[in-house]
């Protein structure tokens, strides 16, 4: 098997899959059988529907964590589509998916920075100062009044998580 050694029960490995593939999907990743099999044999081998092992694989193979090879029977000219796992490209789709994150935190973060905020007293909403003053500082919601949020805690929140990713980014690319 073309796995590397994954743990496929690692949490970031796991979330990853999951978000990708679904929970039927994650089930067909953790219980595939080995080598190359069709998309019928997968079905039956994890219990999971045929029309959700056949998304999977689809996705799977998008994101190139799978591949296939195709195979015409001589005498009824079928094509029969024989897939494996190849989970060998997983480490370098991680890292894409956690600079995508890095690059999205960021623009919250500047965002967050550039803006003041008002909230209902009674949690109904959360609302820029230019629109807060347009509702003469009253939720839209409930009639609440609306109050000043410090967010500084918000981000303080986004900057650790944007220093903690950009460790795990560069350690990984100079491991790489």
């Amino acid at each position: 098997m073309v796995n590397f050694l994954v743990d496929l029960n690692d949490p970031v490995i796991k979330g990853y899959l999951i978000n990708l593939v679904g929970e039927e999907g994650y089930k067909v990743v953790a219980n595939m059988p080995e080598g190359e099999v069709t998309d019928e044999k997968i079905a039956q081998a994890t219990g999971v529907l045929l029309n959700i092992v056949r998304r999977t694989l689809f996705i799977l193979y998008e994101n190139r964590l799978a591949g296939y090879r195709r195979e015409r029977d001589t005498d009824s000219g079928w094509l029969t589509y024989l897939w494996k796992l190849d989970l060998s490209n997983l480490n370098r789709q991680l890292e894409l998916e956690a600079k995508k994150l890095l690059k999205n935190l960021k623009t919250k973060l500047e965002y967050e920075k550039d803006k003041v905020f008002y909230i209902c007293e009674k949690q109904d909403g959360r609302f820029l100062f230019e629109i807060a003053a347009e509702m003469e500082f009253k939720c839209r919601f409930c009639g609440g009044e609306l109050v000043f949020e410090d967010n500084e805690p918000v981000i303080d929140a986004l900057k650790q998580r944007i220093e903690k990713l950009e460790d795990l980014t560069s350690s990984s690319g100079a491991a790489a």
